[in-house]
């Protein structure tokens, strides 16, 4: 496997968050999961980073560390009200054309955004900073709703958790949904939540505390290989379809029928990825009944065909 280099460019104050996501998923060495990634911290200059727990940090490399990263991770930016650094934009700019991919978290949005990498696509950041975005970089078209979005070559997510759920994103693409599964379970995070789910839900103002959909969700998530319908999720939750799907929409930001796709299609990456089962067979274990269904809901999901996604990231892959 090849070592993929991913370097955080931190910046006084640094959140220690947004920074302890990047470092959890990329910098952790795991029992039983082969080493993919190493993980190094870097800043403008070398030397002491204060942070906003109230610590400082001693960081060894500066800028130089860009020119040889293959993922540049701007983990949140704090001084978005000053001038951003020349040297920090140049360097950003020099890796991009060199080919590293660039992601911010959170606020790192509007250190990217100064790049110009961003204008005229889409990008996220935190809810609450949205609007001040929008405001400052009018080229950049932002989705305030969305958990994270990725070109590519650029990547953007909402604050705190998100940043965990666009890595994960990130490592699925490099190396298959089984290995970032595995990065997950060790976490104890869900394995995936899509980028385009909702940030936040405002709850309603009312005596009663809504019912959570959490238990539904573990039970349908052991019965993905039967047909299973919205109906179905919704009988056992005790509630009517409508009400499942308010609550879904509520706590998930997707519907019911979306959430059920994405799990059998995980599943389906997965079935791909560890076994050399053919894909009637996964079509029937995740619950999508035939392989032509599964190829269509697979292409216009995962961009590619159950074919294709096995010779990358299957067994005898080349990742």
């Amino acid at each position: 496997m090849i070592i993929h280099r991913v370097v955080a460019l931190v910046l006084p104050p640094q959140s220690t968050f947004e920074l302890a996501c990047v470092a959890e998923v990329f910098g952790v060495q795991r029992p039983g999961l082969p080493v993919s990634y190493r993980f190094e911290v870097c800043a403008e200059q070398p030397g002491i980073v204060s942070t906003m727990a109230g610590y400082d940090m001693a960081v060894t490399s500066g800028l130089h560390a860009l020119e040889t990263a293959d993922t540049v991770v701007i983990p949140g930016w704090q001084r978005r009200e000053q001038p951003a650094p020349p040297t920090v934009i140049d360097a950003l700019q020099r890796a991009h054309r060199r080919g590293a991919r660039i992601v911010a978290i959170c606020s790192g949005a509007f250190l990217l955004a100064h790049t110009g990498l961003l204008d005229r696509r889409r990008a996220t950041t935190h809810w609450r900073m949205a609007a001040e975005f929008a405001a400052q970089f009018p080229g950049v078209h932002v989705e305030a709703d969305s958990l994270y979005i990725d070109h590519g070559d650029v990547a953007t997510s909402a604050g705190t958790a998100a940043g965990i759920d666009l890595c994960l994103h990130l490592v699925r693409n490099d190396h298959g949904a089984a290995h970032a599964n595995q990065i997950a379970r060790h976490m104890v995070m869900p394995p995936h939540r899509e980028g385009g789910q909702l940030q936040y839900a405002a709850a309603p103002l009312t005596a009663r505390t809504p019912v959570s959909v959490a238990p539904v969700l573990d039970w349908a998530a052991e019965r993905l290989h039967e047909p299973l319908t919205v109906n179905d999720l919704a009988a056992r939750a005790k509630m009517s379809p409508r009400t499942l799907a308010r609550r879904f929409t509520a706590q998930l930001g997707i519907s019911p029928g979306q959430w059920l796709l994405q799990q059998r299609i995980t599943a389906a990456r997965a079935l791909l990825e560890e076994t050399e089962l053919p894909v009637e067979t996964i079509a029937t274990r995740v619950g999508l009944s035939t392989a032509t269904n599964l190829r269509r809901r697979f292409r216009t999901t995962v961009n590619t065909t159950p074919t294709a996604y096995r010779r990358s990231f299957g067994r005898g892959g080349s990742i």
